[in-house]
């Protein structure tokens, strides 16, 4: 009798485990929901709200060995004028090591583009969107990209806003106003939304792209740890319904969802990145499409290379 009563006490005590963790993901899902859709009503009006039909099909092929190419672009076209790309970045992701590196292209450095010859590699974009800035990095570099996200100057505010609500301190050299619609002072500030946009795209001083590359590096790689924070990860829903509007990509949530665990697993890691051309390895020139770049592509293909790939994927292409 007392066996009987202990089982039937274990098998309620399971029950009621299993039903305080059904109501608990139940929970959890209609929050993420609701912050879903929060985000999204605050974002309504971003350029792009009808995902996936931006722009053409994206033929990237599926990754390897756990290996994550994405190419980030930053655009701030309006309408049906697409523009050129003003940023142009490589996110780096190792799902198994956690690592992760960000390589940004400098926009007039000068490549064959596809079906339209010797062009400043930002000129792409504007050509045929991310999939012939995918075929053009392919053709010059021999880097395959898997994923894209172009991400509108509205949005990189709004979620930068939600990410970092107490914004993020960064130390200016001297004053910024030419171009960005502001004036930021010299000094250590904290910079919101709006003003961290004028930081990074300011680039009318002595080192011009070069310096607002440097300070594109800068943030995205202070972005990435507050990313890993309690607190982004709890806003993570809303982000997703605050970007969804403002970024036009082929990256799953379940892929992101997947990245930003890997980001929180390996959050003490510092994010390396590199800067194309590399130093050494280019001569400024003028060319019919104005000032540009002219690169030893053997130097910067081999660099940029061996930058985005692991020891763990040379070690398993070789097993």
């Amino acid at each position: 009798m007392r066996a009987r009563k202990r089982k039937t006490s274990k098998l309620k005590w399971i029950r009621n485990i299993f039903i305080m963790v059904f109501v608990l993901v139940l929970a959890v899902g209609v929050y993420s929901i609701w912050q879903y859709y929060k985000g999204i009503s605050e974002a309504k009006d971003g350029p792009y709200k009808d995902d996936g039909t931006t722009f053409d099909p994206f033929n990237g092929p599926e990754p390897q060995y756990g290996e994550i190419n994405i190419l980030i672009v930053g655009s701030d076209s309006r309408g049906e004028d697409r523009g050129n790309s003003d940023t142009l970045m490589i996110a780096h992701y190792d799902q198994n090591s956690h690592d992760i590196k960000l390589a940004s292209i400098m926009r007039d450095t000068y490549v064959d583009i596809p079906d339209h010859g010797m062009q400043k590699i930002n000129a792409a974009f504007a050509f045929g969107g991310p999939e012939l800035l995918r075929q053009t990095i392919k053709h010059n570099f021999d880097i395959d990209i898997h994923y894209y996200a172009v991400v509108g100057f509205d949005g990189f505010s709004k979620i930068v806003d939600v990410l970092v609500p107490n914004g993020i301190e960064v130390d200016i050299p001297y004053e910024m106003s030419y171009g960005i619609g502001m004036t930021l002072e010299p000094g250590t500030h904290i910079l919101h939304g709006d003003e961290l946009l004028g930081y990074v795209r300011f680039r009318h001083d002595r080192l011009s792209d070069f310096g607002r590359v440097d300070r594109q590096q800068e943030v995205m790689s202070k972005l990435k740890d507050e990313a890993v924070s309690i607190h982004s990860l709890v806003n993570l829903p809303k982000m997703l319904g605050l970007a969804d509007p403002y970024i036009d990509t082929n990256v799953d949530n379940n892929t992101i969802l997947s990245i930003g665990k890997g980001l929180i697993a390996g959050k003490s890691k510092q994010m390396e990145t590199i800067r194309i051309p590399v130093q050494d390895s280019y001569v400024n020139e003028q060319a019919d499409v104005g000032a540009v770049l002219s690169i030893d592509f053997d130097k910067n293909k081999q660099a940029l290379k061996e930058f985005l790939t692991s020891s763990n994927n040379d070690k398993v292409a070789a097993e």
